[in-house]
């Protein structure tokens, strides 16, 4: 009797020698390439996780914005696909770990990069413990039980918030473990959580349509969610789908891992994100047509938790609120992965402390120890913020979207400088003898428009609202907390290069254009 190998993870990595798709870029083959087309779909689709996201952050939408806040999410969701094509682009040049660190790095110079990578890195550890955070929106309503710290699971009680951290922690453990032990083991949980996310979000979106109580006309009203009328909803109901649409780009983190990255990966980092887009405005959609009330408050303080149990009844609404938990678990190691290869991949050009032990990865499972180690125990520490100051954690939490924001727009800029400078090219094949993905006239209009969507986010997600970043009032600090972290991110990345010199290269990309080696 023979058996079919699973085309999607293979069991044996090539030896160094057999690939050369790194040997142009300078560097040899470490991590053992075992991905196939779904398990790079499910790298981007997993980090964005529409279910985690979701219902995470659709009660502070709804809050502020009413249901008019659904209208920002296909502007959000435009807005990134703009990115995203960009990024395609890139993904099929620069088939690399720590994809927006080399990406910047090769299409401007190495300082400039770091930092992009440095934002970025950090960006990606807080939402690795915002993520992990996210069991507490669900778990005590599966069974209270789940409340391991008093009886308030508002995730903004002190209770809830201790709770929360707790819980999270618990993950963070799992999913580090999962990150050391094999490249193929994290794929398969990968694949198999991403397949139960997508089955569970077409059956909440089906359930939840089957008992509307409203018309779609409702996503025209604010409601009295907001002061400011129909565009403010807008701009701060866009903080709910920017949180959602982000990490895309985690397809080409793992580039390094896929089979034919110059053809998979770009396709991987589109349709991840398109589908995510799809699902997640349809449960919103959905949400808003068969929440029992649109005013009692339970929605703008439970959200859809309230409405699966409330709309279903508690046995189908529980069942489904346990496909939400493989989706927050799948998600932060999804998360955490993609951080760990950022680490890895500025660690291997000499970038960061400790570099040598950085990049060092276990020829056994493929996978650099370190950094998941890194990026677990520094997501946990920030967990323990929860227990001090839940407003704290919020206000970094969002903030993390916006360093994202800003990382993403310094690639999307730097490719438009060379766009018009004549000196970015998406000549060349990809490894099945075909033209590699191309924007082709549509490159620089398309690349316009999408470093203007991001700089446009970037301030409007830092824009120190007070009823956003300090609601109850009284904390100056927690109003600014986003220019304060931020500036304090880009300080702290100034005083490292100064102290350690002028150390480290990126790998030449073969190109002219390619970054220099011999200064940071």
């Amino acid at each position: 009797m023979t058996t079919t190998a699973d085309p999607d993870v293979r069991p044996d990595p090539p030896e160094p020698s057999a690939d050369g798709s790194l040997a142009e870029f300078g560097y040899r083959q470490e991590l053992h390439r075992s991905l196939g087309r779904y398990a790079s779909f499910a790298a981007g689709f997993s980090f964005i996780s529409v279910l985690t996201t979701v219902f995470q952050f659709f009660a502070f939408g709804y809050a502020f914005g009413g249901p008019v806040f659904f209208w920002a999410w296909p502007a959000v969701l435009i807005g990134q696909l703009l990115v995203a094509a960009c990024f395609a682009e890139l993904a099929a040049q620069y088939p690399i770990s720590g994809a927006i660190y080399q990406w910047s790095s090769r299409l401007s110079n190495l300082t400039f990069g770091w930092f992009a990578g440095w934002i970025m890195v950090i960006g990606q550890i807080v939402v690795v413990a915002a993520a992990a955070l996210a069991l507490q929106v669900v778990m005590p309503a599966i069974w209270s039980g789940f409340q391991l710290v008093g009886d308030d699971p508002a995730p903004t009680s002190a209770s809830g918030a201790a709770n929360a951290a707790i819980l999270g922690v618990l993950l963070l453990a799992l999913t580090t473990f999962v990150n050391v032990i094999d490249n193929r083991v994290m794929s398969l949980i990968n694949r198999v959580g991403v397949t139960a996310e997508i089955i569970g979000a077409v059956l909440i979106i089906v359930l939840l349509l089957t008992h509307s109580e409203r018309t779609p006309g409702i996503t025209f009203h604010t409601g009295t969610a907001l002061e400011s009328g129909l565009f403010g909803a807008l701009l701060v109901g866009s903080f709910t789908a920017a949180y959602v649409m982000i990490g895309f780009d985690s397809a080409g983190e793992m580039s390094e891992e896929t089979h034919n990255p110059r053809r998979t990966a770009p396709r991987t980092i589109l349709t991840a994100l398109a589908s995510a887009g799809l699902l997640g405005g349809l449960i919103i959609l959905a949400g808003l047509l068969a929440a029992p009330s649109l005013t009692d408050g339970r929605l703008g303080v439970e959200g859809l938790s309230y409405v699966l149990t409330s709309s279903l009844g508690d046995g189908v609404g529980r069942a489904l609120l346990v496909d939400v938990v493989v989706a927050i678990a799948v998600a932060t190691l999804a998360i955490q992965t993609s951080a760990c290869r950022m680490l890895f991949s500025m660690a291997r050009d000499g970038q960061l402390p400790f570099s040598a032990r950085l990049a060092k990865v276990n020829p056994r499972t493929g996978m650099p120890s370190a950094p998941a180690l890194v990026v677990g125990v520094l997501a946990a520490a920030l967990l323990l913020l929860n227990f001090a100051s839940p407003e704290a954690f919020l206000a970094i939490g969002t903030t993390c979207i916006v360093m994202l924001y800003l990382a993403y727009a310094m690639v999307t800029g730097p490719l438009l400088l060379r766009r018009v400078k004549g000196t970015f090219t998406t000549t060349g094949t990809d490894e099945t003898g075909k033209p590699l993905f191309s924007l082709g006239r549509w490159g620089i209009p398309v690349n316009v428009l999408a470093l203007l969507y991001g700089l446009f986010m970037t301030v409007n997600l830092a824009w120190p609202r007070a009823a956003v970043y300090d609601p109850a009032g009284g904390h100056w600090y927690f109003q600014w907390f986003t220019a304060i972290f931020l500036l304090t991110t880009l300080l702290l990345g100034l005083l490292y290069q100064v102290v350690k010199g002028q150390r480290g290269h990126a790998a030449s990309d073969g190109s002219p254009e390619a970054v220099s080696t011999q200064s940071v």
